[in-house]
């Protein structure tokens, strides 16, 4: 899978990227991801300007974020804008994305992006919640994360994904480990007994029903 990143901040995903399952999976070539900097597209670097209609803050011009984004684009290519307005990310999207070959991620800041590079690039538009953030390269990384792990061979065990929380509707189950006893709080007898069938039956009875 190839992941465009376009953002007017580079530096910020110079950790994220190189950080446990993810960086392995860049580092095998499962993953390979690109970041531009929009600011590359201007004559000056300025990719902002006072919105019409006045209003507090700044806009990001529509053509330095269209001139990026079509320097990435290829055939079929997802295209993504991070933006409070767009619909909520869940699971079932992250499986969506995980099928696709080519996946742009655009990255607001300031006040948000002039609506007509949206309009050109016929963006799909994802929210990761109702809250503000500074940017949407946070938000980018949740993507990222939500679906590399999707990809085949990305997880160490495969089997992992089959027990997740809402690949099957339900919250995960609690998990323990060793110790058995920690503060006085000892692991449910059922997971130390061995029994496989009563250990499956009690995860189930623990699971819960995703809120919609």
């Amino acid at each position: 899978m190839k992941i465009d990143i376009l953002t007017i901040f580079p530096e910020y995903f110079d950790g994220p990227l190189k950080c446990g399952l993810l960086g392995k999976a860049v580092d095998k070539g499962l993953l390979e991801i690109k970041i531009t900097d929009i600011r590359a597209f201007t004559p000056d670097g300025k990719v902002d300007d006072r919105p019409f209609g006045g209003g507090s803050g700044m806009i990001l011009k529509a053509e330095p974020v269209y001139r990026a984004a079509m320097s990435v684009m290829t055939d079929g290519a997802e295209v993504i804008m991070l933006c409070p307005s767009g619909e909520r990310f869940a699971q079932e999207r992250a499986l969506f994305l995980s099928g696709q070959e080519h996946i742009i991620l655009i990255n607001g800041r300031y006040e948000g992006i002039d609506e007509r590079a949206a309009e050109a690039l016929g963006v799909r538009k994802i929210s990761i919640g109702d809250f503000v953030l500074s940017g949407g390269e946070a938000a980018s990384m949740v993507v990222i994360e939500a679906v590399s792990r999707l990809i085949p061979e990305f997880m160490g065990n495969p089997g992992s994904l089959d027990e997740e929380s809402f690949i099957d509707g339900y919250i995960e189950y609690p998990q323990y480990t060793r110790p058995a006893e920690f503060m006085g709080m000892m692991v449910p007898e059922i997971l130390l007994s061995g029994n496989h069938g009563e250990i499956e039956k009690y995860r189930k009875s623990k699971k819960r029903k995703v809120k919609v």
